[in-house]
């Protein structure tokens, strides 16, 4: 108990925590919704979708269900535990990622704690109960793999099963056969000035290069073959994402939510200016292969912090053994007295109990963020009053309907934008706004009902037609039917 009191595990303990805590947080993400039904059908029928079964507009079309496995993990959290347990459970997986983030980090544990918690408030707006963060971990631990596989090689290996459960639960698998590839361009690269032997280096150099390839070959062992291996690039070059989906939007820096990330990003630029060692070529590699990424996209934010965090540490290290700021100490002489024990047991204990309640107190108002970020009473009422389809949703209410509707009625469209795909993407977006001929959707589809919020465009143009009447409102929807 007495090591286990001292002051740093105690603060290593108390920022693992800390992060978990920061990860706490209500379901908000629009697309949770289907991945439940979806993780429930799966299970009830034990057989993946490879077509659309929700949407009138896309029934029975293809369809890449790449997050299946995280669909069934979702529904089964939520079966034993309910919304509770999805909400720990996700910000478990968040509070993993970053803690491996910290253990990678070079120098004083204080100065890698610090910018960890960095990185956590810059990437924090794209966390949530989502498959993305399996991604996240997983590319946490490939790196930490790759790092450790320098000096013991056979940790590399760990990379194919880990790719082999990656591919299966999201499609961010690339992200680790990058990082594989980056490594091994960084590495042959160093070795080129390097003094080690030419066999040890060749030897690391075909590892990587075998890692590679076998995690490539594992990509096509998932419910949808080789399709899953242009799939990625298929959704990056989605035009209609980019425009209409916000996490693919850039980082606004006007706002203060991405303050963070732009003082991180100039933190790096200052240190790689003042600091007379360079950071290794591979990292710096990761460094600037991530940093268009996460400035094209807000959603790859988490991504560049795995890579920039370790950078930063080591950066700031250097520049204050530099300055002499850093004075060496004996870390286990400290922590041992009475006192000191007692002190580091409530100030962990208080932490501890203040989790907790941060859980008890966002699982205990899920229903009432659940009424704040989507329709649950105009869902009920679409449950009991049967309004006539076909219904045209709000984008971001799709998933929602699917969770509370399905089957009784499909939807428009939904958080799926692969499946919807530019061209209905667009539609929406014209009739929404009202732009072109934006009645033509409403005729072409045979639109009877509306449901979207009250300040949308298309429900001010419908409430002045005739045809078109409001039999339902509320601050989060409008419900309007149209007449035979």
């Amino acid at each position: 108990m007495t090591r286990l009191l001292q002051t740093r595990r105690v603060c290593v303990a108390i920022l693992a925590l800390g992060l978990f805590t920061m990860a706490v947080r209500p379901l908000t993400d629009p697309d949770v919704w289907w991945h439940l039904r979806t993780g429930q059908l799966t299970l009830q029928n034990h057989s993946v979708f490879h077509t659309d079964p929700y949407s009138f507009t896309r029934f029975g079309q293809p369809w890449i269900n790449h997050e299946w496995l995280s669909d069934v993990l979702l529904f089964g959290i939520y079966r034993l535990a309910g919304f509770g347990g999805l909400i720990v459970a996700f910000a478990a997986v968040v509070a993993a990622a970053l803690f491996l983030v910290f253990l990678r980090s070079p120098g004083r544990p204080y100065i890698a704690a610090i910018m960890t918690l960095w990185g956590a408030l810059a990437s924090a707006s794209t966390w949530g109960v989502r498959p993305q963060m399996f991604s996240l971990l997983l590319a946490s631990v490939f790196l930490l793999l790759l790092d450790a596989s320098e000096r013991r090689p056979r940790l590399l290996w760990w990379t194919a099963p880990l790719m082999l459960l990656w591919v299966n639960l999201h499609a961010g698998f690339p992200i680790g056969l990058a990082f594989i590839a980056l490594f091994l361009i960084g590495e042959g690269l160093e070795a080129a000035t390097s003094p080690e032997p030419r066999q040890k280096l060749l030897s690391r150099f075909r590892q990587l290069a075998a890692a590679f390839v076998l995690c490539g070959v594992l990509v096509a062992v998932n419910p949808n073959g080789v399709r899953l291996y242009w799939y990625p690039f298929q959704t990056l070059g989605s035009e209609s994402m980019h425009r209409f989906i916000q996490e693919w939007f850039s980082p606004d820096f006007h706002d203060l939510t991405y303050l963070p990330l732009l003082l991180m990003l100039l933190a790096l630029v200052a240190g790689l200016a003042a600091s007379r060692r360079c950071p290794r070529l591979r990292n710096l590699l990761l460094v600037v292969a991530m940093i268009p990424a996460a400035l094209r996209s807000m959603r790859h934010i988490p991504f560049l912090v795995l890579v920039i965090v370790p950078v930063l540490s080591e950066m700031t290290q250097t520049w204050l053994r530099e300055r002499g700021a850093l004075r060496g100490s004996s870390p286990a002489a400290f922590g041992l007295a009475p006192r000191t024990l007692a002190f580091n047991l409530i100030v962990f204990l208080a932490f501890a109990g203040f989790t907790v309640a941060r859980i008890k107190q966002v699982v205990g108002r899920q229903g009432e963020t659940e009424a704040h970020h989507f329709p649950a009473a105009a869902a009920a009422f679409l449950q009991q009053h049967h309004p006539p389809g076909p219904m045209m949703n709000h984008y971001n209410w799709g998933g929602y309907f699917i969770w509370k509707l399905y089957p009784q009625y499909r939807v428009f469209m939904d958080g799926r934008a692969d499946v919807y795909g530019d061209t209905l993407m667009n539609e929406f977006g014209s009739c929404y706004y009202l732009k072109d001929d934006w009645t033509k959707t409403l005729e072409a589809w045979g639109i009877r009902t509306v449901v979207l919020t009250p300040d949308a465009p298309l429900i001010t143009a419908l409430r002045s037609s005739p045809q078109w009447r409001q039999i339902y409102g509320d601050t989060e929807a409008v419900i309007l039917t149209r007449g035979q």
